[in-house]
């Protein structure tokens, strides 16, 4: 079978694929070749509790501790600014800003097998905004460093993957696709524009009290539902290639034999019967299914659905219908996890999730993300954390940073770990030490 490569955009790594017959998919392995990628120093001007910060890390583990409020996080936030050129605590740029300073600046030097000796520059001036420089060059694009430095980061936030609601599910299916496949951040991006034209557009007729204008409503319809429906395929072929991922890391994290399982259904069963011929397409949307789905098949039920509710969008003057709707359901057994799961369980699928997390991206970019911890150890009992920990000191993971408040959590599980350890004290003064860890020492 022929296929044809996506256009790849740059500072990215394409790794989907779109076949001629217009299916979405991703191959499982892409390279019997694994690469490591290497952040081997970040400086940090007036981001949060740093004035002046300079660090060095090891191609392997980091720990970073100190008391709360030091600026452990904040390293972690920096890193992660990095890599995908946002905070993972704050949308907002001016909340890192330092407290009366006049901009922020981040710089990192990476390094990676694949491509040597990279700088990374990010800087803030409030009323000017960011700007992003690779190798000293501006980027014209923003979306043109994902996918350049895989990163993924543990916190304590991950137990709201599992009990809050569907939006920070689809960040996460987002993130992971996005640093993955650049054509689906391409479609991404050009889906939420044309998400916010057309509901600026309904909101208009609501509050005119009138239709909208029919050839710009199809219009924006169109294109919503030509990028949505590439967006709802890769997602379909990313929750069955991850759910094996999923299981591998629970089983690893986990202290019950309980199987855990993900469900991504973005069409009622209504508008399924409702598309004459395409039951054979749709009819198992569990994460077990194998293969892809068509694009044109996806477009015709996207057009279905939206059909259905275009009454209740223009009462509403929103858009009701698409992936910015989506849900993950996530199970363990038979049960969903966010109404029957006890905390503990909470905590450890939202661990085994950013863990399979990892290990995704690592298959499909062929290249080691760089592993963050932020204080994920506090509430864990001490089966979990030595499991974690077990792991996070194979040859499986690659560079990682760890935070904790002491610095017993993490030696106490890591006898005779090379570790470099980071001390960071109040105001964000730095102090390394490398040692080799032993409980006898």
């Amino acid at each position: 079978m022929n296929e044809t490569k996506a256009k790849a955009y740059p500072l990215t790594v394409e790794r989907s694929f779109i076949r001629p017959n217009g299916l979405f998919y991703a191959p499982s392995i892409v390279s019997p070749n694994l690469h490591a990628v290497i952040l081997k120093s970040i400086r940090l001007r007036n981001f949060r509790a740093h004035e002046n910060s300079e660090i060095h890390f090891d191609d392997g583990a980091n720990l970073l501790v100190g008391p709360n409020g030091a600026g452990k996080t904040n390293v972690l936030e920096a890193i992660y600014m990095l890599c995908l050129s946002r905070s993972f605590l704050t949308s907002s740029d001016r909340y890192v800003l330092r407290k009366d300073a006049p901009h922020f600046e981040v710089e990192g030097l990476f390094e990676s097998e694949k491509r040597g000796s990279i700088k990374v520059r990010v800087a803030f001036v409030p009323g000017e905004g960011k700007k992003i420089f690779v190798g000293g060059a501006p980027l014209d694009r923003f979306s043109e460093l994902v996918g350049r430095f895989p990163v993924v980061v543990f916190s304590p936030e991950d137990q709201q993957l599992t009990s809050d609601g569907p939006e920070i599910r689809r960040r996460f299916l987002d993130n992971i696709i996005s640093q993955s496949s650049s054509l689906y951040l391409d479609h991404l991006l050009r889906y939420r524009k044309s998400l916010k034209q057309r509901n600026e557009l309904l909101q208009i007729s609501r509050k005119r009290r009138v239709a909208p204008d029919g050839i710009l409503l199809h219009s924006w319809t169109e294109e919503l539902i030509r990028h949505g429906s590439i967006l709802i395929a890769a997602r379909h072929t990313f929750v069955a290639d991850f759910s094996t991922h999923l299981e591998s890391a629970y089983q690893k994290i986990g202290t019950v034999v309980e199987r855990p399982s993900l469900v991504y259904e973005p069409f009622s069963e209504g508008v399924i019967h409702e598309a004459k011929g395409l039951e054979s397409v749709v009819s198992d949307t569990s994460s077990g299914a194998n293969g892809v789905w068509s694009n044109d098949h996806v477009e015709e039920l996207f057009r279905v659905e939206i059909g259905r509710k275009e009454s209740a969008e223009r009462d509403r003057g929103i858009t009701l219908v698409g992936p910015h709707r989506d849900d993950l359901d996530m199970n363990l057994g038979e049960l969903p996890v966010r109404r029957y799961a006890s905390q503990g369980q909470h905590r450890t699928f939202g661990m085994a999730m950013k863990l399979a997390q990892y290990e995704y991206l690592k298959e499909r970019n062929s290249e080691t993300p760089i592993l963050l911890l932020d204080d994920v150890f506090d509430n864990l009992d001490p089966h979990r954390i030595g499991a974690f920990l077990d792991i996070l000191g194979s040859d499986a993971i690659g560079q990682s940073v760890t935070t904790a408040a002491r610095k017993e959590i993490v030696h106490d599980h890591l006898d005779g770990l090379s570790c470099h350890t980071i001390e960071v004290f109040s105001g964000g003064q730095i102090q390394s030490s490398h040692s080799e860890i032993s409980l006898e020492a």
